[in-house]
């Protein structure tokens, strides 16, 4: 069954909810009966990437743990001022696969948009924290020539909405910006990519339905959970409504140590995530950015958990385990 969350309940819009984000640590930790003051010093951590995270998700956090496996993934750490080697600014090399403005084009077939810089939450691990969003400023502005871009080259086939987050942007932004990608003939999928249904799933509105829906081409959602106490019935309802509306649903995890590097977590994810009408898709290995390295599971522990996935679980409910490495053609797939 899906839990029930009664903590924070869903009474307020989900732009209210964005707006009164937690942003300071001494107010999270307040929230979860957590004592403050026996918080290390975190400032240099804060600088470096803001502490950002909703209350609806905080309302899924165990008061009184500090190794509540939703807050680790949150909470700033001193561990992230650490140099790591080969932990760097731009693991992916995404600053050099940026065409235009907003733009990203790594893979055959599909190109990445840079939606909007916000986000609802900020995750410590994040591959795009030290992201140079001042040059990729997503603006209407920007747009035509990213998809003067995209129109020049036939063989693109799927866009990907992604930031930030896309859906921190309003419906009509994204209307207007899906309209203008659904007026280019070779273009047949739209994918997006998004936390909010897992950390705001008031965002799921019957607007917001409509604007991924009421246009030509094929609709994917992947949603990015990496443990089964994320989702709540909140949560579920968000995605079946999304899965009533037509849109296929997929997810993607990063396998953290301390949070989810075990067989049981990544077991009940998986079944959760079916509950949900979600397919699991790919566990990613930690991407090396700047600040993570305290999250690094080896490939070895990796290949150990998807063998016992294996084991555990149907096929369809296995996610794919993968890295993603600057340069590659693709994701690159990890063997057992």
């Amino acid at each position: 069954m899906i839990p029930v969350n009664t903590t924070i309940l869903q009474t307020a819009g989900w732009q209210e909810q964005l707006r009164d984000m937690v942003r300071d640590g001494k107010e999270l930790l307040q929230l979860l009966q957590l004592d403050p003051d026996a918080m290390p010093d975190i400032s240099a951590a804060l600088r470096q990437f803001p502490l950002r995270v909703p209350r609806h998700f905080v309302g899924k956090m165990r008061p009184g743990d500090w190794r509540d496996p939703l807050l680790l993934q949150v909470l700033p750490q001193k561990a992230e001022n650490d140099l790591q080697p080969g932990f760097v600014d731009d693991p992916l090399g995404e600053r050099h696969a940026n065409p235009a403005p907003g733009l990203i084009h790594k893979y055959h077939g599909r190109v990445l948009m840079i939606t909007t810089p916000a986000c609802a939450v900020h995750c410590r691990y994040c591959f795009r924290r030290n992201f140079p969003y001042q040059d990729n400023n997503p603006s209407r502005a920007h747009w035509q020539q990213a998809l003067d871009y995209i129109s020049a080259r036939p063989d693109i086939g799927e866009v990907i909405l992604s930031g930030g987050d896309p859906l921190s942007a309003s419906d009509d932004y994204l209307a207007e910006l899906i309209a203008r990608i659904a007026a280019i003939p070779h273009v047949h999928t739209l994918r997006l990519h998004s936390r909010l249904p897992v950390v705001l799933p008031a965002r799921v509105t019957d607007s917001l339905l409509q604007v991924l829906t009421q246009h030509r081409m094929q609709t994917v959602l992947v949603i990015h959970s990496n443990h089964p106490n994320e989702l709540d019935q909140d949560t579920a309802t968000a995605l079946q409504n999304l899965r009533r509306a037509g849109i296929t649903l997929l997810n993607q995890s990063v396998l953290l140590k301390g949070i989810n590097d075990d067989a049981d977590t990544l077991a009940t994810l998986s079944e959760r995530l079916f509950q949900c009408h979600t397919l699991p898709y790919y566990l990613h290995l930690l991407d090396k950015v700047r600040g993570a390295g305290h999250f690094e599971c080896s490939q070895q522990r990796a290949q150990q958990l998807r063998e016992s996935l294996l084991v555990r679980l149907p096929g369809y409910l296995v996610p794919r385990l993968v890295r993603e490495e600057a340069g590659a053609s693709s994701k690159t797939p990890i063997a057992i």
